[in-house]
């Protein structure tokens, strides 16, 4: 894993070829936004908008330790490697009824659900709107957009107020560039976490992804 990011981040093609003034750190931020004309919507203009309130971290972090020991694919984050990453990770309590992702807006953060209820959404062009699922203690919001800094798939609405975990596009830069370890075990979780989501949801929408 390690050798393909160090690959991608050298390569004549990376972001770095396309906006050479591009810090070296700024691969997740920066590397795929560069050509869109639209804004990004970051978590700090979010948890703005949303009135989110900031949780003290021990308490938070303890309680994501908890959530993820008990998933197969991120119980493999070792409690060291969790207590590593909550030195990138935000922490912030959100009231009922507020859209903590949009869809179409180009973001770049995930959340984790750390209480509460969340919805996922989706309006089809045709006016339809569609429940792809419910999002619970546990469950990560916004994989895709935190790495590739595309335009939200659905909107992610809270039910009840929830607590959140929250890693944007720039920590994770400064995760990969100063614990690169760990940074790669991370993204190896998401991506399989990712592929588990986008076939649950072609599935839902009819299709079937090879």
């Amino acid at each position: 894993m390690m050798g393909i990011f160090q690959r991608l981040r050298q390569a004549p093609d990376s972001a770095d070829a396309l906006r050479q003034d591009a810090p070296e750190s700024a691969f997740f931020s920066t590397a795929w936004h560069l050509g869109s004309e639209a804004p990004l919507v970051p978590w700090e203009a979010r948890a703005v908008e949303l009135g989110a309130r900031h949780l003290p971290p021990h308490a938070a972090l303890r309680r994501l330790q908890a959530l993820w020991a008990h998933d197969r694919h991120l119980a493999t984050l070792t409690p060291q490697a969790l207590r590593r990453m909550g030195r990138y990770l935000g922490f912030a309590a959100v009231k009922a009824q507020r859209d903590v992702i949009r869809q179409d807006e180009y973001g770049n953060f995930m959340v984790v659900v750390l209480s509460g209820e969340l919805v996922v959404n989706r309006s089809q062009p045709w006016g339809e709107s569609l429940r792809l699922a419910h999002a619970g203690p546990g469950d990560l919001l916004g994989e895709m957009s935190l790495l590739d800094s595309g335009q939200r798939f659905s909107s992610c609405t809270t039910v009840v107020d929830s607590e959140l975990a929250v890693l944007s596009a720039e920590a994770l830069d400064d995760m990969l560039q100063n614990d690169p370890a760990l940074a790669a075990q991370l993204i190896a979780v998401l991506a399989r976490k990712l592929s588990m989501r986008l076939r649950a949801v072609s599935s839902r929408l009819g299709h079937h992804p090879s």
